[in-house]
């Protein structure tokens, strides 16, 4: 008897946005398809194989395909992803990774694998029908509820901003939106990426592909799926939220441990913004005399803010003494899932990243404190507060911008042992993790996937 189509061991190409950001989610997902056998072909800038190297689990079934940056007028020698270039830069990568087009045209007529993953490679669709018997997927690691911001009948322009705030019938929650003040701080999407604009890009990548595959679950988010799904008129399937395994390792980075230890249980306040986020000189004085005016151990882990070369040139004056032994601030990268973990952390304050939200929401039992800024970070902000209730969004003036104030204010709030709320929060955040680490959840969700993968072969 011949093999059913489910036990085929599929032939998987993953093209990702060159930004850490992006093949994170991508290697993490590979790795989940290749322990059920299947074969990875990851695309990636020949330098920067080596950084991914130590993230794949299964090497004899997930092959980096490496190869070099097209040169392009402008573009730093040597830049292979978004960590290379500033912002303005980045239209000028997304030129260069446009013309690998045919390079990528001609590996794909070789391999003719079954499926091509991508994102912001809008062209991928096309070239897949020029090859021919090759199925494309846009994978989506950001929130769903961004999808009603790039369907065909929302265009960004000034004269329209009011429709991301107010979404299309049928739109699933009232809250998790954005509010009229913020749509004047997403000029970015109309920014030429590459020949089109970010939002055409991104319209003509969903518009294209054979079906969206969402790293989230039903649970938290199907209602914005299941919206999704009709308004693009595409399968939408679910991998979960597709965690990498932890393990138990002591947390030895930066002498951490022994400082986190002379503190309480539960009495820690972590904040962290991720690789991307870098505050401006005043947000970033307001972040600190926030989390002091707290009274409670503080842990910061921040990049440098705007035009510095460390934090603490820029510290408040006689901010030092005052917080001592109470306050460490670091400006390099830290282990945020261990740190979460660690019982003396007792809030994390976090950007509300996609990757942050999940291992909040997972991993950790901590209050949770939001201050979010670009798009898909607010939406997910108010997914975690109004629809999930498991945390609170720091208030913004009109200028969105914070103040040491409301910072102290939302912390305070959520770390009163006493206060309704803060327990309704907790008691909330312990049911989703519960449901997110029970056996047998995250593992079942990868097994579905890729039955839902052969579904889309028939």
């Amino acid at each position: 008897m011949g093999k059913s189509m489910e036990d085929t061991k599929l032939q998987i190409v993953m093209f990702p946005w060159f930004a850490f950001g992006h093949f994170i989610p991508y290697m993490n997902l590979s790795n989940e398809l290749a322990k059920r056998g299947h074969k990875i072909t990851f695309f990636v800038p020949k330098n920067t194989e080596l950084k991914l190297q130590k993230l794949n689990l299964y090497p004899h079934l997930i092959t980096f395909h490496k190869f070099t940056i097209p040169h392009v007028d402008g573009l730093p020698y040597g830049a292979e992803t978004t960590a290379d270039v500033p912002r303005p830069l980045e239209t000028l990568l997304a030129t260069a990774i446009d013309e690998l087009y045919d390079e990528v045209k001609s590996f794909l007529q070789n391999l003719k694998p079954h499926f091509v993953f991508y994102d912001l490679a809008y062209w991928i669709p096309e070239l897949a029908r020029e090859v021919g018997g090759i199925k494309t997927v846009f994978y989506l690691h950001v929130c769903p509820a961004t999808l009603h911001l790039s369907n065909d009948k929302t265009t960004l322009t000034t004269s329209t901003a009011a429709e991301l705030v107010k979404p299309p019938p049928g739109y699933p929650s009232t809250a998790v939106v954005l509010r009229e003040r913020e749509t004047k701080f997403l000029s970015f999407v109309l920014h030429e990426y590459g020949k089109v604009t970010f939002d055409v890009r991104l319209k003509k990548a969903q518009s294209g592909c054979d079906a969206i595959a969402m790293k989230t679950c039903r649970e938290v988010e199907g209602t914005f799926g299941d919206f999704a799904a009709k308004q693009l008129e595409k399968p939408v399937l679910y991998t979960g939220p597709v965690l990498p395994e932890l393990k138990d390792e002591p947390l030895e980075e930066h002498g951490l441990s022994n400082w986190l230890e002379k503190f309480e249980p539960g009495s820690v306040v972590f904040c962290a913004f991720g690789s991307q986020t870098i505050l401006g000189k005043k947000q970033f004085q307001e972040l600190v005399l926030g989390l002091e005016m707290t009274k409670l151990p503080f842990l910061l882990a921040v990049k440098p803010p705007e035009g510095t070369n460390s934090a603490e040139e820029v510290l408040p004056e006689g901010f030092k003494e005052r917080v001592k032994e109470k306050g460490l601030i670091l400006d390099c990268w830290v282990p945020q899932t261990k740190i979460l973990r660690h019982k003396s952390v007792g809030c994390f304050v976090s950007h509300c990243g996609y990757g942050s939200m999940w291992e909040s929401l997972a991993l950790c039992d901590c209050q949770l404190v939001f201050l979010p800024r670009p798009l898909d970070h607010l939406l997910n902000a108010r997914l975690m507060e109004h629809e999930l209730k498991v945390g609170v969004e720091v208030e913004k003036d009109e200028n969105d911008l914070f103040t040491k104030e409301n910072l102290c204010k939302a912390v305070k709030c959520v770390m009163d042992k006493d206060s309704q709320i803060a327990c309704l929060m907790k008691e909330n955040h312990r049911k989703w993790r519960e449901l997110l680490s029970s056996p047998g959840f995250m593992s079942n969700y990868i097994d579905n996937f890729s039955l839902n993968l052969h579904g889309l072969l028939d």
